[in-house]
């Protein structure tokens, strides 16, 4: 079976490993310290602050902008559950605003409709995701928080490198947050990276990861242990070095799928905004006609790890129909869900096995 994603490693990745066992400092430590230099450097940013997970990236990214009881946060409704969980992890509540049928991005028009609606202004910022590797409307969407003075929260947990007008994701608003996730376009194993130009936020993340210490034993607000470890930090120095050059194949192994699928009349292939540098974190098709069951089996029957990313959308969550309630259809979220299928584009990929999930579906009925 050709997986849909590959955490690439070598031998660099395992020295540097060994280099930490071998200091005797494998918990938090120099190592974490030259990655978060690394990272905020990479990204264009002021401050990086690592953390054990990618949900705990956007917990502590909502936090250190004043998130909590009584506020909501606009998001969208088409994601991993993780973005819609960390608003409820910081005593918010979540409300949803639809994706554009396109980029599977969310809608700034429905952004702003949610936010004329909100007349007790309880909506204190607005979380974008950057879904399978394309940014947001940037241009849009900041113009539009900044006239509704709402905070802008980016999801940057599938965008590592992504752009938009040049610039990167994670870097538009009042903090960014990234997964560093097995799957993702470069890892730790486990572990996430909170971004922001903001000292005062950084402070306030970096004492919130720390039981709320700003210094040692001494705690000012409640807080979690969610720190790295430099056994992860150490992989992601290497991994890093690797990011332009791994998203750079994603970007000729999708640039190829593309091409070849164009001539079935009922698959959309992704497509990438005249301002966008879209990494492909994920490769997502949309298969029309009702014929997803189809071709998915077709793709699996034939060795390919393709997969769904995501079969229900967050407001249709068994979980979140109880706790939120009267949740107004998603229309454009709701279709995607049923549509959509991921493809493997990793950088792992051989000419063997980018040649197999052409084949594959070549032999799908016209």
């Amino acid at each position: 079976m050709i997986p849909i994603s590959k955490p690439n490693l070598d031998a660099a990745e395992k020295e540097a490993v060994l280099e930490v066992l071998n200091s005797g400092i494998i918990a938090s430590g120099p190592k974490v310290k030259e990655f978060e230099k690394q990272f905020a450097a990479y990204t264009g940013v002021k401050h990086a602050i690592a953390v054990s997970n990618g949900t705990c990236s956007l917990h502590t990214c909502l936090v250190m902008n004043g998130i909590g009881k009584g506020d909501r946060v606009l998001t969208t409704p088409f994601s991993f559950i993780a973005t819609a969980n960390s608003i409820l992890h910081a005593g918010a509540t979540p409300v949803f605003a639809d994706i554009k049928e396109d980029s599977f991005n969310i809608d700034p028009e429905k952004i702003e409709e949610a936010l004329k609606r909100d007349i007790f202004r309880k909506i204190k910022a607005v979380m974008v995701v950057h879904l399978y590797g394309q940014v947001c409307d940037m241009d849009a969407i900041s113009a539009i928080t900044k006239k509704y003075k709402v905070k802008l929260i980016e999801d940057a947990a599938q965008a590592h490198g992504a752009k938009f007008s040049g610039q990167k994701a994670g870097t538009f608003g009042d903090g960014g947050s990234f997964s560093l996730y097995a799957t993702k376009n470069i890892t730790t194993a486990e572990g996430g990276m909170v971004v922001t130009n903001d000292d005062r936020a950084a402070e306030i993340a970096r004492s919130f990861i720390n039981h709320g210490s700003e210094r040692v034993y001494y705690h000012t607000r409640l807080g979690y242990n969610y720190r790295m470890t430099d056994i992860e930090a150490a992989i992601g120095l290497v991994q890093l070095k690797k990011l332009d050059s791994f998203n750079e194949k994603r970007r000729q192994n999708s640039a190829e799928l593309s091409a070849h699928l164009s001539k079935f009349d009922f698959i959309v292939p992704p497509k990438e905004g005249g301002k966008n540098f879209h990494i492909y974190h994920q490769f997502t098709i949309r298969v029309k006609n009702n014929r997803r069951d189809e071709v998915l089996k077709t793709l699996t029957d034939n060795g390919i790890g393709a997969k769904i990313f995501y079969p229900i959308a967050i407001h249709k969550q068994p979980f979140y129909e109880q706790v939120l309630r009267k949740i107004p259809s998603m229309p454009a979220s709701e279709r995607a869900a049923l549509e959509v299928i991921s493809l493997p584009v990793h950088p792992g990929l051989t000419r063997e096995e980018i040649e197999a999930i052409k084949g594959a579906f070549d032999r799908i009925r016209a």
